[in-house]
């Protein structure tokens, strides 16, 4: 079907290379650098909000999701703009311009320096900086949710009517391209993030994990604009979503039984239009259960790269950052959907199953249910390996003796003992004050704040000993690292660095500050007033804590680390990373049975002219299933993260189940011979309109006369 208006212009001829217009190649290079941008942005977008905006694990998945959810739902204001209005070419430059200038807002709200005036590492004005990334998210938002769906379909109509082939490999390409993009950004910018970085102290490098991204969308962008003589510019026709949303419109302005829908819209509307909207409600009827796979699938760049910072990722030759292992998705992608076309599916035809399009999405969620399964699974792993930090209503103590003898100790009714220049091993929990005996007629009543820990340091102080009080980590230290920090009780001041960081001066019996320092081999680097070094070295895991008692007996020299003891205060993180891979796995074969599948069975039940119509209703159930892990995450408010991932299972079980009755009773269409069906009637139509305008121009003639014979 199409509009009188909508007159098809012959294309304008463009050179060609190997049979293919030289402009798409500047479309395919766009979306590359544009998806790279993206993915590279949202890749290390959740660690920005936990640890450099302090947002806990629920309000940075919350804000994570929400901006998802937008980037969905922009593309129906993207495609109305596109055909209504301005046309896809100017819809794509002017959109991609908003799009630039958020990754750059991006980029400078990550900069700490920036209301750091104290030069302390931490930003003066958070405010500041949260106002920043939220404008950039929107702006990134409507600039990438804007041009999705103008891109792919810009890059089809640079071929001609007779350029099916070379079509079909195009749209290969581009999606090649996106996940080329994908792969190397979710690889790339998490590297980038864990350099340090800053001006007057140095930080994770969150600018340049957002700066290169935003730097490749404006060659996306510049890219795009040098091709601008070689496109084939369609004009704006209108947007056939409009058109649909008009024509379902009418059928509530007419007064008649519910068992008509749409039929009246007959009247005023060609009938063509009214079959084709029929079919399109009947696939947008099945989208209904599908945005609960959607809430599922993209807490793998929420909730599972936060699960992935409190593992190992020591891999021996290779080191993997928590948000690194996005990257196993579009790895396996590339991997399994050749294994799925080519062995999978045929194995399955010639076992002479009828593994419908319908069915295979069923079998998609279900894989993703199991992938939550999965998840949950490792997550009881990792609980087991985290230690128990204090609630709102007691705190935690651990005491660190560095006198030099053995002493006997009772706090409140925990009694041992402590050898010289040792700690309890637990730290202790207490809901109210506690005395603190430490020999005969040696007591001293201790108050702890509540939903704290700290460490009191048991020193000689003459005859008798006493206590200094500091306080300890209360969460697991940010982004795997390691928090280490020192206590000298060496009787002179030094000074400790390690890399770039530095602890400043630390007068004797006194506590030096936390420093993250990355898994490795760390050496810190201690030096006396008098310029004499010595070199520590230790070899640091995943997310631990400890501190590092300078003895009083320690000499500078080959042997120093002698007198270096440590005290574990957070053990390393012992559950491997690896342990992630078998829920990644589900996952990605989940997507692939699903949304490829979905793509190809919406485009095959779709009418020619709307295509782009469920394209929409598509991208629509995955900004609806971002949404959803809003509403079940707040909701639920779950203690334990594992009963989280065991609810989104057992609700997309229950979807999946509703999901597999709709489609059992669906009946499959083939719309183009639908189409072909009122081509055929439409000349007889115009035939038997025509008679019927004859015969009743003959009846107006014959009234006319017999006005006039009257008159007379």
């Amino acid at each position: 079907f199409a509009d009188k208006e909508e007159i098809k212009k012959p294309k304008k001829q463009c050179a060609t290379v190997l049979g293919y217009p030289i402009s798409i190649f500047f479309i395919v290079v766009n979306e590359f650098c544009e998806r790279f941008s993206y993915y590279g942005m949202r890749a290390v977008l959740v660690l920005y909000f936990k640890y450099f905006l302090k947002w806990d694990d629920d309000f940075a998945t919350t804000i994570y999701h929400t901006f998802v959810a937008l980037c969905y739902l922009t593309p129906i204001l993207g495609a109305i703009v596109a055909d209504s209005w301005l046309g896809k070419f100017k819809t794509i430059v002017y959109l991609s311009i908003v799009y630039a200038l958020g990754q750059v807002v991006m980029a400078v709200s990550a900069i700490h320096d920036i209301t750091d005036a104290n030069r302390d590492g931490t930003p003066d004005n958070m405010g500041f900086h949260i106002a920043l990334s939220m404008v950039g998210l929107l702006l990134i938002a409507l600039g990438t949710g804007g041009i999705k769906p103008c891109v792919a379909a810009f890059g089809g109509d640079q071929f001609a009517d007779d350029q099916e082939k070379q079509r079909s490999t195009f749209f290969s390409i581009f999606y090649l391209s996106i996940n080329a993009g994908s792969l190397l950004s979710t690889i790339i910018t998490p590297m980038l993030r864990a350099q340090e970085c800053g001006i007057h102290s140095q930080q994770k490098c969150y600018p340049l994990a957002f700066g290169v991204p935003a730097a490749l969308m404006v060659v996306a962008l510049i890219v795009f604009i040098i091709g601008s003589g070689m496109y084939n510019k369609t004009a704006p026709q209108g947007n056939i979503l409009v058109k649909v949303c008009k024509c379902i419109g009418r059928r509530y302005s007419c007064q008649r039984n519910m068992t008509q829908w749409l039929n009246p819209a007959h009247l005023v509307l060609q009938k063509l239009l009214i079959a084709q909207v029929k079919m399109v409600l009947k696939v947008l009827f099945l989208y209904i259960p599908l945005p609960m796979f959607w809430a599922l699938f993209d807490q793998q760049g929420s909730r599972w790269t936060l699960q992935a910072t409190t593992m190992d990722g020591n891999f021996g030759a290779l080191v993997i950052q928590p948000d690194q292992m996005q990257t196993v998705n579009p790895i396996l992608i590339l991997i399994l959907v050749p294994i799925m076309d080519s062995v999978i599916y045929p194995l399955i035809s010639k076992c002479k199953l009828n593994f419908t399009p319908l069915k295979r999405m069923t079998v998609g969620m279900f894989f993703a249910a199991l992938a939550f399964v999965a998840a949950a699974l490792v997550q009881m792993q990792i609980d087991k390996t985290l230690p128990t930090f204090p609630s709102s209503t007691e705190g935690q103590v651990k005491f660190l003796n560095v006198v030099n003898r053995t002493l006997d100790v009772q706090a409140g009714t925990n009694e041992f003992t402590l050898e010289p220049y040792t700690a309890n091993n637990d730290y202790l929990t207490f809901d109210q004050t506690f005395d603190l005996n430490l020999g005969p007629g040696i007591s001293y009543p201790i108050s702890l704040q509540d939903g704290n820990r700290s460490t009191r340091v048991i020193i000689q102080d003459g005859d008798v000993p006493r206590t200094l009080f500091f306080n300890d980590m209360k969460s697991k230290p940010e982004d795997g690292a390691n928090a280490i920090r020192f206590f000298n009780s060496y009787n002179s001041t030094v000074n400790i660095t390690v890399g770039k960081l530095d602890y400043e001066a630390i007068v004797y019996n006194n506590m030096s500050v936390y420093a993250n320092v990355p898994q490795g081999n760390a050496h810190f680097k201690i030096v006396n007033d008098a310029g004499v070094e010595c070199i520590y070295s230790q070899e640091l895991g995943f997310g631990s804590s400890y501190t590092l008692l300078i003895l009083p007996n320690f000499t500078f020299g080959e042997y120093c680390h002698q007198g270096i003891k440590q005290v574990l205060d957070i053990e390393p993180n012992t559950f491997h990373m690896a342990w992630q891979i078998p829920q990644y796995f589900l996952m990605t074969a989940g997507e692939v049975v699903f949304s490829v599948t979905g793509l190809e069975f919406s485009y095959s039940q779709a009418p020619s002219n709307m295509k782009s119509v469920l394209q929409a209703g598509w991208l629509l159930t995955v900004a609806v299933g971002n949404i959803i892990v809003l509403i079940v995450a707040e909701a639920a408010k779950l203690p334990d993260q594992w009963a989280e991932y065991i609810l989104f299972a057992s609700l997309l079980v229950l979807v999946c189940i509703i999901f597999a009755i709709m489609a059992y009773f669906y009946t499959y269409t083939d719309p183009a011979k639908i189409e072909a069906e009122f081509s055929r009637n439409e000349p007889e139509d115009k035939k038997r309109k025509s008679l019927e305008m004859s015969r009743k121009d003959s009846l107006d003639k014959q009234s006319a006369s017999t006005v006039a014979s009257l008159n007379s």
